[in-house]
């Protein structure tokens, strides 16, 4: 009887603890929305100047969020047109890519058989207004606002294309942009198919069937799947795509949350469409989320060879929540686990500050089994069975900095405006070469253009000399300063023609672009694509294949 009296004690004396607990968490957000609430009226009331309102608390919402992690965020009413963009790859207005420069707004690209392409515009074409608007130091966002509309709706785009002095106007009905996230598919080499998959948006995976079916046809011996650089997107998508080669019934992916209507496990639902061809999925440190899903699984069940580096390490789950005046509240509600039972997850970031670490220790993370006995751990990503190694050679960092200046002085996408004048057309994708003519004409016109660019090492020296003249002491120190300062300075020609590989993978790009588009320009960097070599040869070696999935 006593230790019943004991055991009820315990139950009450735990369930008024709970409701203590619970009390005190409503107190604290009760009294924290008074203490905003009143903040907020006071400082409307009594501030010198009008505050805008809606922009401050909008910066305190995002702030707040910010605290938890990067993907909760508040997504307002007029921003959701853009959030369903992300998630179906489609949106209406006239299939065009734009960029600013010089406070003008360009087309960068045009999706083929949208409006705008079917209406003549191209890359480099300057818009100059749109319907009654005359464009003046207006933003990518708000010309792109004013581009999309109701499907069916025409808008009239003032534009002067390169080399021409007069604008001409077109108008040009708005349609439903549908956005392919299979960006290139093809028979690569040795009967190896191909597909290139950018992003986990609605339907995806039948896009990937179909490519799959057509490979398929023309008699693939292998098949390689490229998740290189895709961010994520729709869980289910992943789970599909997993499903195609992977037996009914078989669990692909599990979500862990705080509350018990997050927990799920999700398996193949339905029959595959092969079990058996040899696969490989490419991955690197962009590959995130549901392309962590995807490779996750395949390894865990033995069923691909992963290539690549390491991915991003995004194991959160988001849901999104309606909240007042239509917005939504786009939250991480739980966590993903692969079929070996770990977490993809790299960051906590309730505990430090979310910066992505390169490297992370082996006794900082748990080791797994796949399915057929290899090792594997959590914590960071995905590991690859077969890494890549990028060259990292004592002139990398200069070669990166080159092409990102290349790339933000627009100078190879304005050579290749001009080579396109010039050169109304040119060889198929497959017999195109940056030529030695061509990359001496290249070279001429980025010296005209005025390029210049500071390394890194000029950079920090710059930095050096205001902290030494903050100290006053550079009067002291200039002649020493002075000869650094000239034997770091780097020769642009020089420095064009020693990084010439990788500078002519980038224009040559460009280039194709501007005759066949996204497609061609994707074929155009596989020719170089190293990884791509990489796992063709593993796929053409069954004997090697088979030895990594056994973990020999």
């Amino acid at each position: 009887m006593k230790k019943k009296i004991i055991f009820i004690a315990s139950i009450l004396i735990y369930s008024l603890n709970a409701l203590s607990t619970t009390s005190d968490k409503h107190f604290e957000l009760s009294k924290n929305l008074e203490i905003f609430n009143s903040l907020y009226k006071s400082l409307n009331i009594h501030y010198v100047d009008t505050i805008p309102l809606n922009r401050m608390v909008k910066a305190g919402i995002d702030g707040m969020l910010r605290n938890i992690d990067p993907y909760t965020v508040y997504i307002p009413a007029e921003k959701e047109e853009d959030f369903a963009l992300l998630t179906t790859g489609e949106y209406a207005g006239v299939g065009a890519i734009i960029t600013q420069r010089d406070s003008a707004i360009y087309i960068n690209e045009v999706y083929v058989d949208m409006p705008a392409y079917n209406a003549g515009l191209r890359a480099a074409d300057k818009i100059v207004s749109v319907d009654k608007t005359k464009l003046k130091n207006h933003t990518t966002s708000q010309v792109s606002e004013m581009l999309r509309g109701i499907p069916g709706t025409e808008v009239k785009v003032g534009i002067l294309h390169p080399n021409e002095t007069k604008v001409k106007y077109y108008n040009i009905t708005r349609k439903q942009i549908y956005i392919n996230p299979i960006t290139y598919y093809n028979v690569v080499a040795d009967s190896i198919g191909y597909i290139n998959l950018s992003s986990f948006t609605d339907d995806c995976s039948s896009e990937l069937k179909k490519a799959y079916l057509e490979l398929k046809d023309k008699g693939i011996k292998g098949l390689i799947i490229d998740l290189r650089n895709n961010g994520g997107g729709l869980l289910r998508e992943a789970i599909n795509i997993c499903n195609f080669f992977l037996p009914k019934g078989e669990v692909i992916v599990s979500t862990k949350g705080k509350i018990e209507s997050e927990n799920t496990t999700y398996k193949a639902h339905s029959n595959p469409i092969d079990l058996n061809i040899p696969l490989i999925i490419m991955v690197n440190d962009e590959s995130a989320s549901a392309s962590e899903i995807v490779a996750g699984a395949m390894q865990d069940l033995d069923r691909a060879v992963i290539v690549g580096s390491r991915t991003f390490g995004k194991g959160l789950v988001q849901g999104t929540f309606p909240v007042a005046y239509d917005g939504k509240l786009k939250v991480t509600t739980a966590k993903y686990y692969t079929p070996s039972g770990r977490c993809i997850q790299a960051i906590n970031y309730t505990q430090k500050d979310g910066e992505k670490s390169d490297i992370i220790p082996d006794s900082l993370t748990t080791e797994f089994k796949t399915k057929g006995g290899r090792t594997v751990r959590d914590g960071r990503g995905i590991s690859p069975d077969v890494t890549y190694k990028y060259h990292n050679d004592k002139d990398s960092l200069s070669r990166a900095y080159l092409c990102y200046e290349l790339m933000l002085q627009h100078i190879c996408f304005d050579y290749a405006t001009e080579f396109k004048i010039k050169n109304p057309t040119i060889s198929s994708v497959k017999d195109f070469s940056i030529t030695d003519s061509i990359y001496e004409d290249f070279t001429k016109f980025a010296i005209s253009k005025d390029f210049k660019y500071e390394n890194l090492s000029e950079k920090k020296l710059k930095e050096l000399i205001e902290i030494i003249k903050k100290e006053n002491s550079y009067e002291e120190n200039k002649e020493i300063l002075d000869s650094l300062e000239k034997k770091l300075k780097h020769n642009t020609e020089t420095e064009l023609n020693k990084f010439r590989k990788e500078v002519s993978e980038m224009l040559s790009a460009e280039i194709v672009k501007r005759y066949y588009f996204s497609k061609g320009e994707a074929e155009q960097f596989l020719k170089t694509d190293e990884v791509l070599e990489l796992s063709i040869e593993i796929l053409n070696d069954p004997k090697r294949y088979n030895e990594i999935l056994q973990g020999k």
